[in-house]
């Protein structure tokens, strides 16, 4: 429920306060003496899905765009005509947000306090990609989810997509602007850091090896339910601001959308092997183009239009226009999404079938401790570089197996995608010695 004050013009005293009465509003009138052009303030209690259209029918009786109109939450309003008036408006099914929805100037108010000035929102996502890459080298989901929850990322999609259904250019421009910003700003701040940890050799490892840490390499080749996550945390962007609830883990859901991706693509900018991580920089895009698609049309869907009748049309083709760019390139990407989906099944696949045949090849008494393996290509991957690590009896010699290995690995690898063939696979075999418990 929201608690309005509104400054009555000279002269619309009596047509203001008939609007009030016929929508059965309880409310306070105060004479206005400071000697402007205003006669009387009136304060009266809303149910939230009421002021927007209440403040229309204000406006239309004479109530002025630069007198100022207050709208405040209230905690508790004890009226029997405010619970009938909050039936009334509840209960309207016309508008599929009714009942749930701030008005469309609270509506503006939030989406553009939720996108902050460039200051502190660079060097909050500056941080945010530092600690993400601190904690994707460290392979530590908490460190992670720390980079998440500082992450302002959840107000300039918000920002842009509110500006574009209510025909606020502006604010959308503002949004459109800073989330491009925030993506540069953090892939560069990621590939900063994570440069200076390499020369300083914080981090001795190869690109192989940091690439091989579980956190980085989930995010290498993202399969299509990536896209679920940007979709849903779109739509509980856009229905938390249209709702005016609070949108604090809702910034974390959209954090962790775009985050963790963004500071792969630093990695391996800072490792020299960005062609490596293509499938980040795909990732990144898609699910900011799914957070602003879905917030448009759940935004548009919730009844938001502009103030104006006339510009309605105009803002419904901006509206369509940016959906169906946005579907359009989603559309696209979302097709090497699922070429990464295809791609990460064969290659689970492969090492499956790879292990069972190089176990089949040993003797009894050896077996496969660790089976490791490089791909290449973009976006279906071949594998280039098969390293298996085999255990065997320290009383023995080493099983003889080096060429039945490789001949098996050859006739289980999946159709290789180029000009490279089955043959030029590497195969590097490694023994060790590994004492048995008796049984």
């Amino acid at each position: 429920m929201r608690l309005v004050q509104v400054m009555v013009p000279t002269g619309k005293r009596e047509a203001v306060l008939g609007v009030l009465d016929e929508e059965d509003v309880d409310y306070a009138l105060s004479d206005e003496t400071s000697g402007r052009d205003y006669t009387a303030v009136v304060t009266f209690p809303l149910p939230t899905s009421a002021v927007e259209p209440i403040l229309d029918r204000l406006r239309e009786v004479g109530i002025e765009r630069n007198a100022y109109t207050v709208v405040i939450q209230a905690e508790t309003v004890v009226s029997e005509r405010f619970e009938a008036l909050e039936g009334r408006y509840d209960s309207d099914d016309e508008d599929p947000g009714n009942g749930t929805r701030i008005a469309r100037e609270e509506l503006v108010a939030r989406a553009s306090e939720m996108a902050p000035t460039v200051r502190p929102y660079v060097l909050m996502t500056a941080l945010s990609a530092i600690v993400a890459t601190a904690g994707l080298l460290l392979d530590s989901p908490a460190v992670v989810v720390g980079s998440m929850v500082i992450a302002p990322l959840i107000g300039p999609a918000m920002a842009a997509s509110a500006g574009t259904v209510v025909d606020d250019a502006d604010l959308a421009l503002r949004g459109i602007k800073l989330q491009a910003l925030g993506g540069v700003v953090a892939i560069g701040a990621a590939a900063a850091f994570a440069l200076l940890i390499r020369t300083t050799n914080v981090v001795p490892l190869s690109a192989a090896e940091v690439f091989a840490i579980g956190e980085v390499r989930e995010r290498l080749a993202p399969g299509v339910l990536s896209l679920v996550i940007a979709l849903g945390a779109g739509a509980a962007g856009a229905v938390s601001l249209a709702s005016g609830v609070s949108s604090a883990l809702v910034g974390v859901m959209i954090a962790a959308a775009l985050v963790p991706p963004t500071a792969v693509v630093g990695i391996g900018i800072a490792w020299g092997e960005p062609a490596t991580v293509l499938g980040s920089g795909v990732l990144v895009l898609v699910n900011v183009l799914a957070i602003n698609l879905v917030a448009l049309v759940v935004l548009w869907r919730y009844g938001y239009r502009p103030r104006l009748w006339f510009r309605e049309d105009e803002a419904r083709a901006t509206t369509i226009k940016r959906v169906a760019a946005l579907a359009i390139v989603l559309l696209l990407l979302t097709g090497l999404l699922g070429a990464f989906t295809y791609s990460s099944y064969r290659t689970a696949d492969f090492e499956s079938e790879a292990t069972a045949a190089i176990e089949a090849e040993l003797p009894p008494e050896s077996t496969v401790i660790d089976l490791s393996v490089t791909y290449e290509g973009f976006p279906l991957q071949t594998p280039r570089l098969v390293v298996v690590t085999v255990g065997y009896p320290p009383s023995s010699s080493p099983p003889a197996a080096g060429n039945g290995i490789r001949e098996r690995v050859a006739a289980v690898a999946p159709d290789p995608i180029g000009p490279v063939g089955h043959e030029d696979i590497r195969v590097e075999i490694r023994y060790v010695g590994v004492d048995r418990p008796p049984e």
